[in-house]
């Protein structure tokens, strides 16, 4: 097999750039290379934790993409890669049973993109990779949501044999980030919504108890205080325990341990505390730094290494000012984008643009439940910031989804598909309860 552009990993900026170079180039030059048969928009795995979302209706087949887009998808992981003869080695499908679906293959390519993204980063703490939950893959929202589910019902059968029980559900979100406050709030809303569907002697503060544990000294660290502060009002109201300065020290099957003596009692834990690039690049000969990122130039091309790029959470990329490109879906969309027109150029026989790749922030959105979120955006003046709460948030919030949509379907399909999902939420339950 061979591809004139072969791109691994589909994840946000990797599966925009496999459509757009797609439509323009063909399935003859343009490849996708992913682990999954599906794609979902990472920063919505909470709400498919929570049950808000049910993933068999969002997620997109890759093999529909390719079709509808014009690339070409392979189904595998990516095990080595020989840089000198440019091909790259995708390894065997296994299923259930251990027979092989699709045999090893190997994959000869002109210009390679790396975009596998991250995996969570546990910075030894022990027990944090055995008992905890991250949530960076649908299989992962998927085995929370089925275990939150188990935990309610016999909590729920607790209640109901000895009303006086003690029949609380403890939930530990390890992480104050984006992700960990998301699922937080989700938490809290779809729990109630648990509630009347069957789990009727639950009181959802009392018996739900859900607790999240920052290391620094606010939540949303990053993001300006005023986002901070108004997202912590809002957790605070829900009745989430929010605990700053916190650094988890140990992780046990029932409980967590912070490095004051506090001891949290835990049925669920998830560690949403940060992140790292997935350990296989280190395999591949690739210059890495500590994090494990591929090491990018100004332009996205891996030093040292022709031919060979990488965006998104995987690459190192260091911005005009000196900083590290934040992990963000924005970030790489505007790689994907960047590389779009380098690639477009060079198959219209033009030289290479050598003007570097510059990040720009745009600000940040947080969501807290289905009616509101808080975020700030930037202006174009340097230094410039609008803080945004409550359902004006909550819309920008739910566009930046719909405009990843539109990237991959197309403007029509994503105004069907966003039609068609309205109205299917009408006729079902709120919360997938199976």
């Amino acid at each position: 097999m061979q591809s004139e552009i072969v791109i691994v990993g589909g994840g946000a900026g990797g599966l925009e750039l496999a459509c757009k170079l797609g439509r323009k180039l063909g399935p003859s030059k343009v490849m996708l290379v992913d682990t999954r048969l599906y794609h979902i928009w990472k920063p919505s795995l909470h709400e498919v934790a929570a049950g808000t979302l049910d993933i068999h209706q969002e997620g997109l087949s890759y093999q529909m993409l390719a079709h509808d887009n014009g690339f070409t998808f392979v189904y595998g992981p990516m095990t080595a890669l020989d840089a000198g003869a440019r091909r790259i080695t995708v390894g065997a499908v296994k299923a259930s049973d251990g027979e092989d679906v699709l045999h090893e293959r190997r994959i000869e390519y002109g210009s390679l993109v790396m975009a596998v993204g991250s995996t969570s980063n546990y910075f030894g703490v022990p027990g944090a990779r055995e008992h905890t939950i991250s949530l960076n893959a649908t299989e992962d929202a998927e085995r929370f949501r089925l275990r939150l589910l188990r935990l309610m019902a016999v909590a729920e059968q607790v209640r109901e044999e000895r009303p006086d029980a003690a029949a609380a559900l403890d939930v530990v979100i390890i992480g104050g980030g984006a992700t960990g406050v998301e699922l937080a709030a989700e938490l809290r809303e779809a729990s109630g919504v648990y509630a009347t569907y069957g789990f009727s002697r639950l009181q959802v503060k009392r018996d739900v108890r859900i607790t999240l544990l920052e290391g620094a000294p606010r939540i949303l660290a990053p993001l300006p205080e005023r986002v901070s502060a108004a997202a912590l009002k809002l957790l605070g109201e829900r009745g989430i325990n929010v605990v700053t300065d916190c650094r988890v020290t140990q992780i046990d099957p029932d409980k967590v341990l912070d490095n004051a003596g506090n001891v949290y009692p835990a049925n669920l834990v998830v560690w949403a505390a940060g992140i790292r690039a997935p350990e296989f690049l280190a395999t591949l000969g690739l210059p890495t730094n500590k994090g494990g990122q591929i090491e990018v130039d100004a332009n996205l091309r891996v030093k040292g290494v022709p031919g060979v790029y990488a965006l998104g959470d995987c690459a190192a990329c260091i911005d005009e000012s000196g900083k590290p490109v934040p992990p963000r879906a924005q970030a790489a969309h505007q790689q994907a984008d960047y590389l779009r027109k380098q690639f477009l150029r060079l198959a219209a026989g033009k030289p290479f643009d050598e003007k570097p790749y510059r990040y720009r922030d745009y600000g940040s959105l947080v969501s807290l439940g289905k009616t509101t979120s808080v975020g700030n955006l930037m202006g174009s003046l340097r230094g410039a910031s609008w803080f945004v709460e409550g359902m004006v948030a909550r819309f920008m919030y739910t566009s930046l989804h719909l405009m990843h949509h539109q990237a991959v379907l197309g403007s029509m399909r994503t105004g069907v598909l966003a039609i068609a999902r309205f109205l299917i939420r009408r006729t079902t339950p709120l919360v997938k309860l199976h």
